[in-house]
């Protein structure tokens, strides 16, 4: 959604199905495209993040999940466009910009890593602003609960309530409480996409 409020047109690939994804969307390995990858102008990736993640080196279940970090990477390189790889903290992926939900605003903690390759984003990324919320959510796993609490900065993060709470956290109105959970908010990409297209 956010490369689409960039000015992109925007085609979806995933192995698995997608029916609330909005935009054209084909269920494929995203590894082996069913198109030649060199026809597009820009390529986004987010491979799975759960082998790089806390939660998942919590525990103690990284090998039973695909390091697909390198592969992605040599795919983009070998299609010889612009791209974008995000993921999570913790990632072998290039900390070309770093996002967080507070730069846009957003009272949602979700730092995320985006490597750039063909293509430079210049002037850096806005400021994190966590101390401006006494209040920041956890949009990961699932909802709820007194004892998922922790502290941040001047404040507290607490879980999501519940899929509507999710969706208005991460301003994606059309997903899923799990779609919530394993995407980025639209503001991200959007940023992303606008800075993409002025290289281009």
């Amino acid at each position: 959604m956010g490369y689409h409020r960039a000015g992109f047109d925007v085609i979806g690939v995933d192995i698995e199905p997608r029916p609330n994804y909005p935009f054209p969307f084909v269920q494929a390995d995203a590894l082996n495209p069913p198109f030649d990858l060199s026809s597009f102008d820009a390529i986004h990736a987010s491979p799975p993040c759960q082998h790089y993640s806390a939660a998942t080196n919590a525990t103690g279940n990284r090998s039973d999940h695909p390091d697909l970090v390198e592969p992605t990477r040599t795919m983009l390189n070998d299609a010889g466009v612009p791209y974008v790889i995000e993921n999570v903290v913790g990632a072998p992926v290039r900390r070309d910009v770093v996002l967080c939900g507070s730069m846009f605003g957003l009272q949602v903690q979700r730092h995320r890593l985006f490597e750039t390759g063909g293509w430079m984003l210049w002037g850096g990324a806005p400021a994190c602003r966590h101390h401006e919320h006494d209040t920041i959510y956890d949009v990961t796993g699932g909802a709820g609960g007194p004892n998922q609490r922790r502290r941040h900065h001047m404040g507290r993060t607490v879980k999501y309530h519940n899929a509507e709470h999710a969706r208005d956290l991460m301003s994606m109105p059309w997903a899923s409480r799990y779609g919530c959970t394993q995407a980025i908010p639209p503001a991200y990409t959007e940023f992303i996409g606008e800075h993409m297209l002025r290289a281009l």
